[in-house]
């Protein structure tokens, strides 16, 4: 019987995404075939994304990187949420922090009691029973599992770092001798002529580099998924209208705050991102309702610091390809589809996308059934990051400018507006399969954007006032105890991975 296992499997472009991908592979299958990674050191990498979420601890664990050593390596910070500030009213400021809010009793969610304890004297806000928030509140941060000596959950947390050190990281961790890198620009691609599927690259100095399954990290110009095998786009601008963006680093300055901010603009957002040795910042916009040159004045006038060079532009289209896996050749990064930066998914959606060609892993047949198998759940994630996007946009109440008017005006996705009524109406959240957004994260944006539910669940009305009261003020009794007990952010950095020059 032939053997039609995959022996050579290409990626290219490097990058934040070819690395991670390849470190990744490298370590799932690096006994069993020989992986070659193909780059230029001409081409620029996109560099915007220094903001993460909680899986990509995953990632570092899976491959048995220490975290102190890599966030070092990177100028890396630590995480618990993103701050939102000016999306539903000017002034309006909440956070969408990872980890537990309060505790369910029993089968019901925790927040149908707080929604029950709205309007009753020295009723709190929905924050004051995360951990998270109360330390990104104080500037804190350590490493908790659990609260101690209680059934609360305790820190979940990301990082920030520079996304350009962190795939160099990856790149000097992969044991050696299992993926070869090769440097060129690919010229032109060879399809086999009896199925379509990628034979070869020829690169600009003459070399040839044949596969059996090739990876597109090439970015927005998806060189392979689009480029060779003309796969189409779907653009979701109607939805989500930023299409360009600047970012700028800035000097470091002020608190290390630990968690990320997007504060909304006339026609888009701006982002802060706190690193070791500088400040990431940026403005997300709508091209159709500012120009270019104010979209950088309103960045650079609403920096804390200094900026360290000028703006750096970048073009978009949010969107995704129609197939991330087509004949032989499979997008990952910008090549497979871009979600802007407001929650932070880039490198997350790397990330599942390795997990699941692993999980499908093919030989050389590449099997279609499993090819569409892989799409469905690929679309089935892209689809439900793009909602949670969407909401941020939709559930505004700003008439100040244009473009907040167009948002708040657009129709959404029929998923996503059935998931704003049923909240608006009984206060509920369902979660479907494995989408990225927990009920946490959706309620959290729902009640900081002013979607408030009519009513809460029946079963919250077990509990008597004074019951209730006694529930909800033991949780918050708890977290101020655990946030207090932990050092400032900063110090925190300085005494476990200071790094930088």
């Amino acid at each position: 019987m032939n053997d039609a296992r995959i022996r050579r499997l290409v990626i290219v472009g490097g990058g934040t995404a070819g690395w991670l991908t390849a470190a990744l592979l490298a370590h799932a299958l690096g006994s069993q075939l020989k992986i070659l990674l193909v780059e230029s050191a001409e081409i620029g990498t996109v560099g915007v994304g220094e903001a993460t979420i909680p899986q990509i601890l995953h990632v570092n664990r899976f491959l048995g990187i220490d975290e102190d050593d890599m966030l070092r390596a990177v100028h890396g910070t630590f995480k618990l949420g993103v701050q939102l500030n000016d999306f539903t009213r000017v002034g309006d400021s909440y956070l969408h922090a990872f980890g537990d809010l309060g505790l369910p009793l029993g089968l019901t969610p925790f927040h149908h009691y707080w929604l029950r304890s709205r309007g009753r004297p020295g009723a709190q806000s929905l924050w004051a029973h995360s951990l998270n928030a109360a330390a990104a509140a104080a500037n804190r941060f350590a490493r908790m599992d659990t609260v101690p000596n209680s059934p609360l959950g305790g820190i979940r947390y990301a990082y920030h770092f520079d996304a350009s050190l962190y795939g160099q990281y990856l790149r000097e961790h992969i044991k050696p001798g299992i993926v070869q890198r090769i440097e060129g620009k690919v010229v032109d691609v060879r399809l086999h002529a009896d199925d379509g599927h990628i034979e070869s690259l020829l690169l600009d100095g003459g070399a040839t580099v044949e596969g059996d399954f090739f990876i597109d990290c090439s970015g927005f110009r998806g060189l392979l998924i689009e480029g060779a095998l003309k796969t189409g786009y779907e653009n979701w601008q109607h939805w989500l209208p930023c299409d360009r963006a600047l970012a700028v680093a800035s000097a470091p300055g002020g608190p290390m705050r630990p968690y990320t901010q997007a504060s909304a603009r006339s026609a888009g957002w701006q982002w802060r991102i706190p690193l070791q040795t500088r400040t990431g910042n940026g403005h997300v916009y709508c091209s159709r309702f500012i120009s270019d040159d104010e979209a950088a004045a309103q960045l650079l006038a609403n920096l804390e610091t200094e900026a360290l060079g000028d703006p750096r532009p970048l073009r978009f289209v949010t969107g995704m390809r129609k197939l991330a896996w087509n004949r032989n050749c499979l997008a990952l990064g910008l090549a497979a589809g871009f979600m802007e930066p407001l929650e932070s998914t880039s490198i997350h959606l790397v990330q599942s996308g390795v997990n699941r060609l692993l999980a499908m892993f093919p030989d050389r047949h590449c099997d279609p059934k499993l090819a569409d198998e892989y799409n469905r759940q690929t679309r089935f994630e892209y689809e439900r990051v793009r909602d949670f996007l969407i909401l941020h946009y939709k559930a505004t109440e700003r008439d100040d400018t244009a473009f907040w008017r167009q948002c708040a005006a657009m129709e959404v996705p029929p998923e996503l507006a059935r998931k704003i009524a049923l909240f608006r109406s009984r206060g509920q959240i369902f979660r479907e399969h494995d989408e990225l957004f927990t009920e946490i994260a959706w309620l959290q944006v729902m009640i900081g954007q002013r979607i408030e539910p009519q009513n809460h669940h029946p079963l919250a009305d077990a509990l008597d006032e004074a019951q209730l009261d006694g529930f909800l003020g033991d949780i918050r009794t708890l977290i101020g105890r655990a946030s207090a007990s932990m050092p400032d952010h900063a110090r925190f950095v300085a005494d476990h991975c200071r790094g930088g020059p």
